[in-house]
C-alpha cells in the first residue's frame, strides 16, 4: 500500500477518535465504515449529479417509475453507468454549510439514493447512528472532517481497487480492534492467502486461457475478504479474466460491509445475497461454481434453520442435505454439503473451507454426521485435508482444519486422501491480537503448499486409501448366563420393579377407597413377598427357577411379564450358570455385555472375530443385522509420536538439584535473620 493510500487509511482511522464517550471502542466501525462509503458514493456521483438532478426535476411529476432514467443519467467521466444514483440536491460539500439542518438535510440526502444503496446504508443502521451522534453533537464535525482534502475519495484521485483496498484495510483494522467479534466475520489474512492457494494451485496454469469466466462462491461470506483474496490471486495470473464474486452473509451489519465494498471494487454487488441463512435460506439456489472458499461458523447452534433444514433434507438428493443432518448444536457439516451440491456437474470445481476438528470424528456410524462424511469419501470429493497450528484466530485458540475437495481430482489423487501437519508452520506474534499469537508467514505458507504438492509420505504427509477411513461397526453378542436365589439383597431390586410397586397404588379420588385398595396392594406385595422366600436353594438354570417361581405364586395369577420381571430381579449374572435360551434353543444374549468392534472395511470381518474376539468371548457371536458403516478422520492419531518417558535416573537427579537450590535459599535466608 503507497503512502498516498496509507495516509487516508489513517486519517479515517483517526476519525474515530471524535466517537470517544459517545461510542464504545468496539462500536466505532459501525460509524466510520457507512461513512467512508458514504463519502466514496458521494466523490463517485459528482461527474454525473447535475445531470441526475435535472432529470429528476424534469421528469419527477411526469414519470412514476423514474429508476431507469436516473440509472442512464449517472456515469462516470468515460460515459459508463454507475449502477446506482442519488437525486437530492446536497453532497457533502453543501451539508456543512446549513450546521443548523444537518441531520435533517442527511436524511433526505440518504432517502434519494437507488434502492441497491439505500438497502446497503438501511443495514448498517445508518439513519439511527446519525441521531445518535446528533445528539451527541458529532454529527457536523463528523461530516466535515470527511469532508477535508485529506480524505478525498473521488475516482480521479482513488481508483475503484484503490478504494477497495483502503476500505479492505479499515476492515481488517477494526476486526482486529474488536478481536472477540471478529473471528465471526473477518479471517486472518494469512489464513486466507493458504485457502487462496489451495484451491487454486491445482488450476495455476490454466488460469492464462483467455476469455475464461470465473465464477466464486463464500456460503458466509462475512466481510468478503476471502472473495477479494481469491480475484486478486486470478489478476496475478490474467487481467482479463471475467472473475465474478457471490456470496451470501447472515448478520445485517456484516452484509451491508460486503456489499458496500464489492460496489466500491465496481464487483456486481447485487451478487452478494442477504442478510440472511445459506442454510435454510439458500438465494442462488441455480448457481453452480467453479471455485467455493468459505470459513462457517463453528459449533453454532442451526436451530434456527431446523425446520427449513429438515424439510429439504427428506427430498434427498433433490436437495442439498441428502446424504444426513448432523446434530443441532453445529452446522458446519451442513455447510460442507451445501458447497458440494454447487459443484459443477460437466465440469471442475474446487471448495477450500476451514472447520474445527469435530466435524471429521464426531458421530458414530449411522449418525448424521458419519453419514456425511461417508458420502464425501465414498464419492472421492475430499482431496486432502491440512491441519493448522493452534492460535491462528482472534476469537478462538483451538486447532483448525483446512478440507480441499473436488468433483475431479487429478489421476494421481483419484482414491488417496492426503493428511498435512503443518501444526508447527508458524511464526509468534510480537503482539497478540485476542487469541491469535500464531501467524503463518510467506515461507509457512510455501511450505505448506509445497508438502500438498508433494504427495509423498513422510512425518507430516499421510497419503491414504479413502477406503482406510471407513468401518463396519459390528455388534458382539455375549450370552446370557444367570444365577437365581431370593436373598434379602435381590428382594431390593424386585421392591424396586415397576409392576411390583403398582400393586400398592390406586387411581381413585375417593379418598377411603383409595386408602382401601392402597392397603389390599400393600397386603398382596407382602403376601408375594413371603411366598418367594419359601424358595431356599439357589439356581442356575432359567426354565427350573422359572417353574419353581410359577408354583410358589400360582395362587396370584400373575402375568407372564410379571413373572419375567420377578425372574430378572432375582438374578445376577454368572459365567458357571446354564445359557438361558429362547423357544428354538438359541442363545439369549446378555444386552449388559453386548459390546461393538470398529473393522476396518479393508479387513475381512470374520477373521477379525476370530482373531480379535473368540480367543477372549469363545461363545460370543456377531449380529450382522446390525451392522453399521461409518467414516473418521482421526487427524492426530496419524501423527502420532510416542515419547518415552524420561528415565527415573534423569527425574531423581533434577528433584536433587531443586532440592538443594531450595536448601541452598532457606540458609540464605537463616543467615540474614
Amino acid at each position: 500500500m503507497s503512502n498516498n493510500f496509507q495516509e487516508k487509511v489513517t486519517f479515517i482511522w483517526d476519525l474515530a477518535d471524535l466517537l470517544r464517550g459517545a461510542y464504545k471502542r468496539n462500536e466505532y466501525q459501525k460509524v466510520i465504515l457507512p461513512f467512508t462509503v458514504l463519502k466514496r458514493f458521494d466523490s463517485v456521483l459528482e461527474y454525473s449529479k447535475k445531470d441526475v438532478l435535472d432529470n429528476y426535476n424534469n421528469y419527477k411529476d411526469t414519470i412514476g417509475n423514474l429508476e431507469p432514467i436516473l440509472s442512464r443519467a449517472a456515469v462516470d467521466k468515460d460515459g459508463n453507468e454507475l449502477g446506482f444514483y442519488n437525486y437530492s440536491k446536497y453532497d457533502f460539500k453543501s451539508l456543512i454549510q446549513d450546521p443548523d439542518h444537518i441531520e435533517e438535510n442527511l436524511m433526505h440526502y440518504l432517502d434519494s439514493f437507488s434502492p441497491n444503496i439505500q438497502d446497503i446504508f438501511e443495514n448498517f443502521y445508518i439513519k439511527n447512528h446519525i441521531s445518535r451522534l446528533s445528539k451527541a453533537n458529532l454529527l457536523f464535525l463528523l461530516i466535515k472532517k470527511f469532508s477535508e482534502s485529506r480524505v478525498d475519495l473521488h475516482p480521479e484521485k482513488v481508483s475503484n481497487h484503490e478504494m477497495g483496498t483502503i476500505f479492505e484495510e479499515l476492515i481488517r483494522k477494526f476486526s482486529e480492534q474488536s478481536n472477540e467479534e471478529a473471528g465471526e466475520h473477518f479471517t486472518p489474512r494469512d489464513v486466507v492467502k493458504l485457502m487462496t492457494s489451495l484451491i487454486f494451485i491445482e488450476n495455476g496454469i490454466h488460469l492464462n486461457d483467455p476469455n475464461l469466466i470465473i465464477k466464486i462462491y463464500d456460503p458466509a461470506c462475512g466481510t468478503g475478504g476471502m472473495l477479494t483474496s481469491c480475484e486478486n490471486f486470478i489478476r496475478e495470473f490474467n487481467t482479463t479474466a471475467d472473475v465474478v464474486l457471490y456470496g451470501q452473509e447472515i448478520n445485517q451489519e456484516i452484509y451491508a460491509i460486503c456489499k458496500a465494498d464489492m460496489l466500491i471494487k465496481g464487483e456486481i454487488s447485487d451478487n452478494i445475497k442477504g442478510p440472511s441463512s445459506t442454510l435454510s435460506e439458500d438465494q442462488l439456489p441455480n448457481d453452480r461454481f467453479d471455485f467455493m472458499i468459505s470459513n462457517p461458523p463453528y459449533g453454532r447452534k442451526w436451530e434456527q434453520d431446523k425446520e427449513a433444514v429438515v424439510k429439504e433434507a427428506e427430498n434427498g438428493f433433490e436437495g442439498r442435505f441428502g446424504a444426513g443432518l448432523p446434530r443441532i448444536n453445529d452446522g458446519q457439516l451442513l455447510f460442507l454439503e451445501h458447497m458440494l451440491s454447487k459443484m459443477k456437474t460437466e465440469e471442475k470445481s474446487r471448495i477450500a473451507v476451514i472447520t474445527n476438528g469435530s466435524p471429521l470424528f464426531t458421530g458414530d456410524a449411522g449418525s448424521g454426521e458419519s453419514n456425511i462424511r461417508k458420502w464425501i469419501i465414498e464419492n472421492d470429493y475430499l482431496e486432502a485435508i491440512i491441519g493448522l497450528p493452534d492460535q491462528l484466530f482472534y476469537n478462538t485458540g483451538i486447532r483448525t482444519y483446512i478440507w480441499v475437495l473436488t468433483n475431479q481430482k487429478p489421476e494421481e489423487r483419484k482414491g488417496k486422501i492426503q493428511l498435512v501437519d503443518a501444526s508447527k508452520k508458524y511464526i509468534k506474534m510480537r503482539k497478540s491480537l485476542g487469541n491469535k499469537r500464531h501467524q503463518l508467514s510467506d515461507d509457512d505458507i510455501e511450505n505448506i503448499l509445497d508438502l500438498y504438492c508433494k504427495f509423498d509420505e513422510n512425518d507430516v504427509i499421510k497419503v491414504f486409501d479413502k477406503e482406510d477411513f471407513g468401518y463396519t461397526k459390528v455388534t458382539v453378542e455375549r450370552p446370557l448366563q444367570l444365577n437365581f436365589e431370593v436373598t434379602e439383597e435381590r428382594l431390593e431390586n424386585f421392591y424396586a420393579v415397576n409392576a411390583f410397586s403398582k400393586l400398592a397404588a390406586s387411581k381413585s379420588k375417593d379418598p377411603e377407597t383409595k386408602l382401601r385398595e392402597e392397603n389390599e396392594g400393600k397386603q398382596l406385595q407382602d403376601e408375594i413377598t413371603q411366598a418367594l422366600k419359601r424358595i431356599e436353594k439357589p439356581y442356575q438354570n432359567w426354565d427350573e427357577f422359572e417353574k419353581r417361581v410359577k408354583k410358589a405364586l400360582k395362587q396370584f395369577q400373575l402375568s407372564p411379564a410379571f413373572i419375567k420381571n420377578i425372574i430378572m430381579a432375582l438374578s445376577e449374572h454368572d459365567d458357571t450358570a446354564d445359557y438361558v435360551t429362547n423357544a428354538k434353543g438359541n442363545k439369549k444374549p446378555d444386552g449388559k455385555l453386548r459390546d461393538t468392534e470398529k473393522i476396518p472395511l479393508k479387513e475381512d470381518i470374520e477373521e477379525y472375530f476370530q482373531r480379535e474376539v473368540l480367543p477372549y468371548y469363545p461363545d460370543a457371536w456377531m449380529d450382522r443385522k446390525k451392522d453399521k458403516i461409518g467414516y473418521e478422520i482421526n487427524f492426530t492419531q496419524y501423527f502420532y509420536q510416542y515419547q518415552p518417558p524420561r528415565p527415573l535416573e534423569e527425574i531423581e537427579a533434577d528433584i536433587k538439584k531443586v532440592t538443594a537450590e531450595i536448601q541452598e535459599l532457606i540458609k540464605e535466608d537463616l543467615d540474614e535473620t
